[in-house]
């Protein structure tokens, strides 16, 4: 008789929202927005994440209560507390209403120099606050041009994931540092190249549950495109920045997936 192959379901899709540096206490409007949009419908094929500044993440959790709208934060410490003035540690985030956490994010590592092991701490203290960590990594325009786009992906995953990270608390973003905010975009092949690598590194470490990752796909994602990045070989949502401050735009993307 012959060997029964297992069949590996595909994670369930997640559109996530990162505000960056955006939104005032006002920004709520488009969280009420959104999930009076959502809310019409019978079921919602992907989970949905807005990331807005840590000072309106406790009145957008408040907001967004009842719905099926989560609300996550955009960085965390590694630490659980101390000396580390402007600092927003992970249960911090969690005592709040947050949901999720990014780390790693271009921005960061740019802006912070922040290395892969210190994503990798991040993100580990993302799951001891009990969230799930969006690991993002992505390669520079000049990485791009040398043909080095796959050996960076590799670095960055070798090195920002911890050996007992899973599925169930962790998330990779894929967001090329040269597409981000700049309108830019891969081709649908492209992405699919680079989704599909993920995929294999991730089941080289991980084992058959490297398949239960969600990865997603940033930059430069608009409703004009999502419906076609969103079906690339590989992708399992989407992290997305400037469309997500609007509660049409973002719905847009959503769309993608109803």
């Amino acid at each position: 008789m012959a060997a029964r192959k297992t069949t590996v379901r595909a994670p369930k899709p997640l559109v996530a929202g990162n505000w960056k540096m955006n939104g005032l206490r006002g920004a709520k409007k488009e969280i009420n927005a959104l999930a009076k949009k959502l809310s019409k419908l019978d079921r919602l094929p992907c989970d949905v994440l807005i990331c807005p500044p840590t000072p309106t993440i406790a009145l957008l959790v408040e907001t967004a209560k009842g719905s099926k709208v989560r609300i996550g934060g955009q960085d965390c410490h590694t630490q659980v507390s101390g000396a580390h003035t402007g600092d927003v540690s992970a249960e911090m985030l969690k005592d709040v209403g947050a949901k999720y956490v990014i780390v790693g994010h271009s921005e960061r590592r740019a802006d912070h120099g922040e290395t892969n092991a210190l994503v990798a701490q991040k993100a580990a203290a993302g799951h001891r606050a009990g969230l799930i960590s969006i690991v993002c990594v992505g390669e520079t325009e000049a990485e791009r041009d040398a043909g080095k786009t796959l050996s960076v992906i590799t670095a960055q995953l070798k090195g920002s994931l911890g050996d007992d990270f899973d599925p169930k608390n962790t998330v990779i973003a894929y967001e090329p540092v040269w597409a981000i905010g700049t309108g830019r975009t891969p081709t649908t092949a492209e992405v699919g190249q680079v989704h599909t690598h993920i995929r294999k590194r991730l089941v080289a470490r991980f084992g058959e549950q490297g398949n239960g990752y969600r990865v997603l796909y940033g930059g430069s994602v608009k409703p004009t495109n999502a419906e076609e990045l969103m079906a690339a070989p590989n992708v399992n949502g989407a992290l997305v920045g400037g469309a997500s401050l609007t509660a049409a735009d973002f719905y847009g993307i959503i769309s993608a997936y109803l």
